[in-house]
């Protein structure tokens, strides 16, 4: 065998007289060779979402006299970076956190060290697949009403969500008499809820709330903040939020995209998909709706039945999906600071929950809007994604503007090529290409990235590049047989019989057994009989002439 000697399927223990021959190695590299490598000793495959995760790493170096620690990066799906010290020749764990559903890349990578073989095995990835656990909701309903029920079905029906919902039965202001001790209600957790585990819930939803005093704006100010640094708030409106008691004339103003004008739309009307709303996941092929997504599309009333109540307002930022009555905006998507924020500008969606006039998707819609405010990949309006169909990559770009979009993409090798994506449809590219080595290959369009690993991600070939008989020597010694440095000269070849020694100082011997097995034996005839009749009378013939001479 003419090799490095890192076999890493090489039998441990085989048996003797298990090879019909010795084995001999002749090894390729210098002896004492120096390499720093990155070792993944226990990474999990997949995680729950806003959990601690654990990583098991270690850093080897073969230096005569290694470092006590090496600089560590590691990035986040490319982007974040996080420098830290490991030490050297020890296990070392990293702790870090999944911020999202899906899958999250970890790029890590030691820093070089003097006399490297390779920077090949100073890099590992690992690829988590995150999950979410039970979303915790919190709905806050400022009234009984027709629609309430429709929300609480629509959650509780969801068997990963956990629900908290409190109704504002009755208000502060409220005094009829009626003894404390003989309610039956418990009061509003105000304080529980919206300043000590507010940061505990995924999504907020107020449904057709006003001002009625029980929530003092310091609350409402702590809602603010969890939307900026990261939650999700949704807005049912009804008809108080066009009055002057309205939500939006609390801190809560700020976040919310549409600003009511003070009217009330009460006439029938029916939904209808605006142009950016085709192109957007949360309402692009709505059960009956309109499924066309060409450009001169402006906006397309589904096959759904009509509302009754429309609260005006006028969009200061955000997305308008829907619009409503007159073509009002119906249902605004924004982001505020790390957050989210939707808004519904009518109360009357639980007439589709009821089948009025053949109903409408209702729970299909309030499903999707409530997964793009908790950011699920699958809903992202601006995305970019790749994916390995057989030795191609495919690149998908959805982009809500529906601009001509190019994307680099750089391979394991870290050549950077520029894709120009084809428009498919309203609001979405793609491209292809081709798959030329195994490894990570990030594609980026300047504002996003995404990475896609073609083939395994931490090759077994470059765990350790050091020459070394040391994965080889029980087959050595099974097989009879020498392992011999290149470096120290070809070995000369050598014939030996069976029972002889098989290598030397400057020898190895191959050996000659003279050992063989006759499977079969086939007898023809060098010419048929007749014809050697023939011969055999005519040389008679011939003597006799000449005998007779």
């Amino acid at each position: 065998m003419l090799t490095d000697g890192q076999v890493h399927d090489a039998p441990i223990a085989p048996e003797a007289g298990s090879l019909p021959g010795p084995l001999h190695v002749l090894l390729t590299g210098e002896r004492d060779e120096e390499d720093r490598r990155l070792i993944i000793v226990k990474a999990p495959t997949f995680g729950i979402v806003g959990k601690k995760m654990k990583m098991t790493i270690r850093i080897e170096d073969s230096a005569a006299t290694p470092e006590p620690v090496a600089r560590l990066v590691i990035r986040r799906d490319g982007q974040d970076e996080f420098v830290t010290n490991a030490p050297i020749g020890k296990e070392h764990t990293l702790e870090f956190t999944l911020e999202h559903a899906g899958p999250t890349v970890l790029e890590l990578e030691v820093a070089v060290s003097p006399n490297e073989l390779t920077e090949i095995n100073n890099r590992a990835v690992v690829s988590i697949n995150g999950v979410r656990d039970r979303l915790r909701v919190l709905l806050v309903s400022g009234e009984p009403h027709a629609g309430e029920r429709t929300w609480r079905n629509l959650l509780k029906s969801d068997p990963s969500v956990d629900l908290v919902h409190f109704t504002i039965l009755r208000p502060p202001e409220k005094q009829d008499g009626t003894p404390i001790n003989e309610l039956s209600l418990i009061s509003f957790p105000t304080r529980e809820l919206f300043e000590v585990k507010i940061a505990e819930f995924d999504l907020v939803i107020f449904d057709r709330y006003r001002r009625r005093g029980v929530l003092p704006s310091i609350y409402l100010q702590n809602i603010v903040d969890y939307v900026a640094a990261g939650g999700a708030l949704l807005e049912a409106a009804g008809p108080s939020f066009a009055g002057p008691f309205s939500i939006y004339r609390t801190p809560l103003g700020r976040v919310l995209p549409g600003e009511p004008t003070g009217e009330v739309i009460s006439r029938g009307f029916k939904p209808a998909t605006t142009h950016i709303g085709l192109r957007h996941p949360v309402t692009e092929n709505l059960p009956g709706g309109v499924t066309r997504l060409d450009a001169d599309v402006e906006a397309g009333e589904g096959d759904w039945g009509r509302w009754f109540r429309q609260i005006n307002v006028n969009v200061k930022q955000g997305h308008v999906l829907m619009n409503g009555a007159d073509g009002k905006p119906l249902l605004i998507l924004d982001r505020f600071g790390q957050g989210r924020v939707a808004q519904i500008n009518s109360d009357h969606i639980w007439l589709w929950a009821r089948g009025f006039e053949g109903g409408g998707p209702q729970a299909e819609l309030l499903r999707r809007v409530a997964h793009w405010l908790m950011k699920e990949p699958e809903l992202e309006e601006n995305d970019l994604r790749a994916v390995v169909q057989g030795e191609t990559l495919e690149i998908t770009r959805r982009n809500i503007d529906d601009l001509p979009q190019s994307v680099d993409v750089t391979g394991p090798d870290g050549e950077t090529v520029t894709v120009e994506m084809e428009r498919t449809r309203s609001g979405l590219f793609s491209g292809t290409v081709p798959i030329t080595e195994t490894g990570l290959y990030q594609v980026s369009d300047g504002t996003k990235l995404f990475m896609a690993a073609v083939g395994t991600l931490n090759p077994v070939e470059f765990t350790d590049v050091r020459t070394s008989a040391t994965p080889l020597d029980p087959a050595i010694k099974a097989a009879g047989g020498a392992a011999r440095w290149l470096t120290d000269g070809v070995p000369n070849l050598r014939l030996v019989g069976p029972e002889r020694s098989v290598s030397g100082r400057s020898w190895i011997g191959l050996v000659s057994n003279g050992d063989y097995v006759v499977t079969g034996l086939t007898t023809l005839p060098l010419m048929p009989a007749l014809l050697v009749l023939l011969f055999a009378l005519g040389a008679t013939a011939i003597a006799w002439r000449r005998e007779g001479d």
